[in-house]
């Protein structure tokens, strides 16, 4: 594959490196606990799913080096991908809504507060993220608890009990917890968290579920990162399948 994806750019000039500096200076413990009550009721909108999905429209993720395509596209294009392959319908709509949570934009929110990767907070920031040099603007860096591999956790203690960087992934689960089987919420909550599911760097937190669900993220990875083509997918082709695939699964209308 000619290609290259998730080649970032070291020229702090470059669009994706400053989004990175901003999400690794601002992504701390206290802020994502406060996002994930201020979001967790639910309660600040009322939208079908492809209501969501068109409303992605709007949106280029700031973080993404491998596609200037709307988030619609690359939905489109990550699920055909799945279909082609194969695999089982919960796993195609997961495909189709997996960055659903993006509608957090709408809300004012700022990107580096909704997209990129994630990583775990109220520990030791591994080297395997990217930009992790950025982190030395961190403010829990300065956290003598938060300084060790296990930081406020214990060993094995599960990725539930663990707090994550603020963004559309633990959005997106909170939103569909009630609806999907647990592979697909895995897959929901943890397709950004590179350096855990690709660098495998943060073993020592995770449970043994963790550990066997985390298949379920890393067969969907190639298919969210690979599927991305600069040719946008037909949308008028497509839409009855995926409409279809939405209502067998979800209710009309959800919480957001």
């Amino acid at each position: 594959m000619s290609k290259t994806f998730r080649h970032y750019e070291t020229d702090a000039a470059d669009p994706v490196a400053r989004f990175y500096r901003d999400n690794h200076r601002y992504q701390t413990l206290a802020f994502a606990k406060q996002k994930r009550a201020q979001y967790g009721e639910l309660n600040h909108s009322q939208m079908g799913t492809w209501e969501a999905i068109q409303a992605l429209d709007a949106i280029v993720d700031d973080s993404d080096p491998d596609t200037d395509l709307s988030q619609l596209d690359h939905l489109l294009q990550t699920a055909e991908a799945i279909r082609a392959d194969g695999h089982p319908r919960w796993l195609q709509l997961t495909g189709l809504i997996h960055d659903l949570g993006k509608v957090l934009c709408l809300f004012g929110e700022p990107q580096w507060a909704v997209v990129g990767d994630t990583f775990p907070l109220g520990c030791q920031f591994s080297d395997q993220i990217v930009y992790a040099k950025d982190f030395a603007d961190n403010p829990d860096i300065k956290h003598p608890d938060y300084q060790q591999p296990l930081g406020i956790y214990r060993a094995h203690c599960g990725l539930d009990q663990v707090t994550m960087s603020w963004g559309h992934d633990e959005y997106l689960y909170q939103v569909m917890k009630d609806y999907l089987p647990v592979e697909a919420l895995y897959v929901i909550r943890y397709h950004s968290f590179y350096s855990g599911h690709q660098a495998r760097a943060y073993d020592h937190l995770m449970s043994e579920q963790d550990q066997q669900m985390f298949h379920w993220v890393r067969t969907f990875q190639p298919y969210d990162l690979y599927s991305k083509a600069d040719l946008p997918p037909d949308r008028s082709a497509l839409m009855a399948y995926y409409q279809g695939l939405v209502e067998e699964f979800l209710p009309a209308t959800l919480n957001w």
